[in-house]
Parts: structure tokens; C-alpha cells; sequence
């Protein structure tokens, strides 16, 4: 009932995930990453612990193969799930149970990775790739976005819409950006507004915050506000 992309960008080794469903608020059970660690997606009959304990494992040093292994072995219901990863070397691994419903299938290619199920098709899966592919010159959350419009465009969910969600790790332990659409008529579409409202300041702001290597971050309020000034200045 999800088809999602898992993508790491070459030019900041940042981690993604974006997903779409006809079903409420995907963005809370779907996409799990850990920076510089992995990323996973568990949907079909979702598994929460999928995320939680595969981000556990890849942090043990875990392939994504391995990953996937392991908790496909201690579920009794994997024959209706469907999950894929990808780990800090950029392996690739996915399962889609038998008893996940048509359409339901997996592709991957040079650093991203593909899955979906109850969808109107292969090629929602194919137009995803095809487009995050050939969309190298977009900035990533842009690119991811624009990955699944296609994917939409050639089928989507064969339900319909109802929710989105964009989540992005960069080098911290929390979110670059965390974008959810629980209830929309047309997800995608918000999901994108979203976007372009965090470049109006999240995105300048979030190098402002603490982070391992400065505790304390900028809290000068003179030099926030200058600094998001310029930036959007200089995007005009």
C-alpha cells in the first residue's frame, strides 16, 4: 500500500527517504535512519521494530543483508512485509513477503533503492528510478520529491492518496529535515510546499543548532537572523 525511495546523496552523504500511501500519516511508521549508520523502510504489513531494531543492528556494524536476515528470521509474519535498506558502504538489501499484494516488486541503482507495493504497477517503481536517476542536478530533498511525483504519475498507490513524508539525516544525530503529510488530498503535492517553506529558514537556521563537535551551536540571535537574511538574499 507504500512505495518508497531510500537514497544517499554523493555530494553530502546525506541519507533519504521519501514515501508515499494511500494510508494515515505514513511518515510515522515508515522511513527510519541514522546518520552515517542507515536507513530502512518497513511497509505492506508495516513492523515498527523493522526500523527500530535493523537501525540497532546496522549500528553493530551489520550489512544490510545481514540486516534484513536477521529480522526476517525472528518474525513469523514476514510473508506480509516488505522492507529494504541501505547501509553506510551503500549495500543494498530488500524483501517483499509473498503475501504482500500486486503490485509489489523492489529495484535499486547507483545509490538508492526502490520498493512498493498495492501499486498500479512495475513502472511506478521504474519512473521513480528513472527520474531520482536523471535528477543529479537538484538539490536531494528536491530530487527525492521529485522521484515520487513520477512514481505518482505512472499509477502511484492504486488506492489513491492520503499521506507523504520526507526524512533526511545528515552528519548529526537528528533530522536535516523531517517533513510528514498525514492527511491530504494530494500528499505529494503539499509535501513539496513544505519543502520550499524550510529554505525560507529551517534550512539556514538548522546550522545554528548544537551539534557533537559544538555543544552549545549559535545562540546569538544578531548573527541567526543576518545569516538567514543573506542566504534568502542571495537565492532572490
Amino acid at each position: 500500500m507504500t512505495w518508497s525511495i531510500i537514497a544517499r546523496d554523493s555530494v553530502t552523504g546525506q541519507f533519504g527517504i521519501a514515501v508515499a500511501t494511500r494510508f494515515f500519516a505514513v511518515g510515522a511508521r515508515v522511513p527510519y535512519i541514522a546518520a552515517g549508520v542507515g536507513a530502512i523502510a518497513t511497509q505492506a504489513m508495516v513492523n515498527p521494530y523493522y526500523g527500530i531494531d535493523g537501525i540497532v543492528l546496522l549500528r553493530g556494524g551489520k550489512s544490510a543483508h545481514d540486516v534484513i536476515a536477521t529480522l526476517l528470521a525472528a518474525d513469523p509474519g514476514r510473508d506480509s512485509r516488505q522492507v529494504h535498506a541501505m547501509d553506510a558502504e551503500g549495500r543494498i538489501a530488500a524483501h517483499s513477503g509473498k503475501d504482500c499484494i500486486d503490485w509489489f516488486g523492489h529495484i535499486s541503482g547507483d545509490g538508492f533503492s526502490i520498493a512498493g507495493n498495492m501499486l498500479a504497477g512495475s513502472a511506478v517503481l521504474d519512473e521513480t528510478a528513472r527520474t531520482y536517476a536523471e535528477g543529479e542536478a537538484l538539490p536531494f530533498a528536491q530530487r527525492l520529491i521529485r522521484a515520487m511525483f513520477a512514481g505518482e504519475a505512472a499509477g502511484g498507490d492504486k488506492r489513491g492518496k492520503q499521506s507523504a513524508a520526507l526524512l533526511i539525516h545528515g552528519t548529526e544525530e537528528w533530522s536535516a529535515l523531517d517533513l510528514r503529510v498525514d492527511d491530504h488530498a494530494d500528499p505529494l503535492r503539499e509535501l513539496e510546499r513544505l519543502e520550499a517553506v524550510s529554505r525560507e529558514r529551517w534550512v539556514h537556521f538548522r546550522d545554528f543548532l548544537p551539534t557533537r563537535g559544538n555543544p552549545a551551536g549559535i545562540t546569538d540571535r544578531a548573527t541567526i537572523d543576518a545569516a538567514i537574511d543573506a542566504a534568502n538574499a542571495g537565492e532572490r
